[in-house]
């Protein structure tokens, strides 16, 4: 995936993420974000990757994404490491 594709992926789980009024707050929770944040952020892919991060927590987030966006539940994980912040870690 490319890093525009993944970008696009990333807007679209923000949306979707932002549709899902039960979701919706325990992300900005958990994250300590805010709706501003959000919006300003949109097309940041810093923001966008905490976005994926988050789905990324829970099976049945990305099988929900997935079901009602019509992507691949892999998507999002495809997106996630193209996105920057997903480098691996070598520890030697």
């Amino acid at each position: 995936m490319t890093p525009q594709n993944a970008e696009i992926v990333g807007i679209e789980a923000l949306a979707w993420l932002v549709g899902d009024e039960e979701l919706l707050p325990v992300f900005l929770g958990a994250s300590g974000a805010d709706l501003a944040w959000l919006r300003e952020g949109a097309g940041d892919p810093a923001v966008l990757a905490s976005v994926l991060d988050f789905l990324l927590l829970d099976d049945a987030w990305v099988g929900r994404f997935a079901a009602e966006t019509g992507h691949a539940p892999e998507a999002l994980m495809q997106a996630r490491v193209a996105l920057p912040g997903a480098e691996q870690v070598h520890w030697t």
